[in-house]
């Protein structure tokens, strides 16, 4: 079965184009993970600081998999000092149709 969720953030006054990047970076590594499905970056359009982040992996596996990996952890360590609250939230989604 799928595991499909979401991550939002909202950059630090002055760091939106250094998560913009940090983004742009991590979507091309996670996409090219073998369980990765969807893996897409959105700004907001009335508030480009605040990404938002859909992502789905194959099975609960590929997801595991997507968590050990070294992009995913650098990309985490990044963006500490650059988003409120020093990460992404994370909102783990089930299908309902």
């Amino acid at each position: 079965m799928p595991k499909t969720l979401y991550a939002t953030m909202r950059a630090l006054p002055g760091h939106g184009h250094k998560v913009r990047a940090l983004l742009i970076d991590l979507a091309r590594d996670v996409r090219a993970e073998p369980g990765c499905e969807r893996f897409v970056v959105y700004t907001r359009a009335d508030d480009p600081e605040c990404f938002h982040v859909e992502e789905t992996y194959r099975d609960d596996d590929a997801f595991a998999a997507h968590m050990g990996t070294a992009h995913g952890r650098a990309f985490n360590k990044a963006i500490e000092s650059l988003v409120e609250g020093g990460g992404s939230t994370v909102v783990m989604l089930d299908n309902v149709t």
